[in-house]
């Protein structure tokens, strides 16, 4: 048995409480693994000004190889404990231990790539005309706030924090409570790597959302950084936009999978059985849509069947798990009633999963698999983020008809096509309304290229060069001198 944490804040170098504590529940079994302190908007009020005296008095801002150097050993600090990491995250986060292992291993890459973005804030310079130059300098906006979500929080934090630390701004870190264990694990890190001076990285903890909405109206926050659901994304787009402030969203998605008749079958089905069972279904990215070409849709619709239908659900301590547990019960009951209201506007179900009925997973909250073919795109269950293992089948017969439904919603996140064709994968990606094109594969991530989405999915991108977008501003600098008489 793992002895049971009390977790505090990190906030200017330190270990901080509150006066309020909450429980750390894995949601494999119900139990109690842990307390954190649970942060107030005093707690974040204390952490918005140890960021903003680090920018002010720190050499952070003005010093890219200290940024480089602390990026690089932070990279290195996480490389040693890895195995913690996915330890936390399989006890605290439910997620199996491949798929924790997944995540975790982006967190190393993602620091590694800004440390050397870090040296990279090249701004321009030129003769504008005789006797003048002008030129265009990069530096950070100030203190940026990070806004956690809690279902991939150890590399989701790291994916905005480590861009927002190469271009020079000092962060405020606002983690949810269902990942306090993993940011325990984060502030152990941070303390382990002496070139980042005191404030430039806090991390607070907390069940509610008081500490996010500080860092959204707070005056000395000008960027956030938001992962999380598109209705909260739209909030806090709108409070934002009050100070004017840089917002950077990365929010829901509805991923299609085209499946055409010349797709390489059994590796398709295994992907699309994967894309809805990794982290329970609950990824921005979960490949939520089957569309079918015709001639293959209803095979391909009882092979996908069977494979869902045989999946074993369980904890991650069990080696022959294949899915884990949703987060919370709470989520078990949002997901079913989805699906049953799905069924009462005219879905079939093909497989009707539902709550996990084994005795020995009574504790925990486990959800099977459902499959359920749909009339026609109007309905909730293809319009609306899920976030469980549910997934609805459509048929197209041409290309057009394949691309016309992928595109028929809100969302814009991701798509997958599938095809052995040479030409028509690029030719569609063009057509798709997507932030992540993959080919023959799912949720296909490199943090080396940007990562983000269309229409309701987002605003702004991580990963790749324009990482740091969000968090620089540009400044343009004219001088003018007396050329040399001759």
């Amino acid at each position: 048995m793992t002895a049971q944490r009390a977790v505090q804040h990190w906030i200017n170098g330190a270990r901080v409480g509150s006066p309020r504590t909450s429980t750390s529940i894995d949601p494999a079994t119900g139990d109690t693994i842990g307390t954190y302190a649970d942060a107030d908007t005093d707690t974040g009020q204390a952490a918005i000004d140890a960021a903003a005296r680090a920018f002010r008095e720190e050499d952070w801002r003005l010093d890219p190889m200290l940024r480089a150097t602390a990026l690089s050993h932070l990279a290195d600090a996480y490389a040693a404990r890895l195995d913690e990491v996915v330890d936390t995250l399989c006890r605290e986060n439910g997620k199996l231990r491949p798929e924790a292992g997944f995540e975790a291993h982006f967190i190393v890459r993602a620091l590694r790539f800004a440390a050397g973005l870090a040296m990279q804030p090249h701004g321009r310079v030129t003769d504008t005309g005789p006797g003048r130059q002008s030129m265009s300098i990069r530096q950070p906006v100030g203190v940026a706030g990070i806004v956690v979500p809690w279902n991939s929080p150890a590399y989701l934090c790291i994916r905005a924090l480590a861009p927002a630390l190469a271009a020079g701004c000092t962060t405020v870190v606002k983690m949810p409570g269902q990942a306090a264990q993993t940011a325990a694990l984060m502030c152990d890190i941070l303390a382990s790597v002496p070139e980042l001076p005191a404030g430039a990285v806090n991390v607070v903890v907390e069940s509610g959302s008081d500490v996010a909405r500080l860092l959204v109206d707070s005056p000395q926050v000008p960027v956030i950084s938001f992962t999380g659901s598109t209705a909260t994304g739209r909030l806090v787009a709108q409070a934002a936009a009050s100070r004017f402030k840089r917002v950077g969203l990365e929010l829901g998605g509805k991923t299609p999978h085209l499946v055409f008749a010349d797709a390489d079958l059994d590796a398709a089905l295994a992907t699309v059985v994967a894309s809805s069972t990794v982290f329970a279904g609950q990824f921005c990215m979960t490949g939520s849509r089957v569309l079918l070409q015709r001639q293959i849709a209803e095979d391909f619709t009882a092979a996908l069947a069977e494979r869902l239908e045989a999946l074993r659900p369980g904890p991650a301590s069990d080696p022959a798990s294949q899915i884990g547990p949703l987060i919370d019960r709470a989520s078990v009951a949002r997901v079913d009633a989805a699906v049953e209201a799905a069924l009462a506007a005219g879905a079939k179900a093909v497989v009707r999963g539902g709550p996990a009925t084994d005795p020995a997973l009574a504790g925990g909250a486990f959800y099977h698999p459902t499959l359920l073919t749909v009339p026609d795109s109007s309905l909730s269950i293809v319009q609306e983020e899920t976030f469980g293992p549910v997934q609805t089948v459509q048929v197209f017969d041409t290309e057009d008809e394949a691309v016309a439904l992928a595109n028929d919603t809100d969302y814009g996140l991701s798509a997958c096509i599938w095809s052995r064709d040479a030409d028509r994968p690029l030719r569609l990606a063009r057509r798709l309304d997507a932030g992540l094109i993959s080919v023959n594969s799912w949720a296909n991530l490199t943090v080396e290229f940007e990562e983000g989405g269309f229409k309701h999915s987002g605003v702004g991108r991580l990963g790749g060069l324009a990482s740091v977008e969000d968090f620089l501003e540009h400044k343009q600098i004219t001088q003018d001198y007396v050329p040399q008489q001759h």
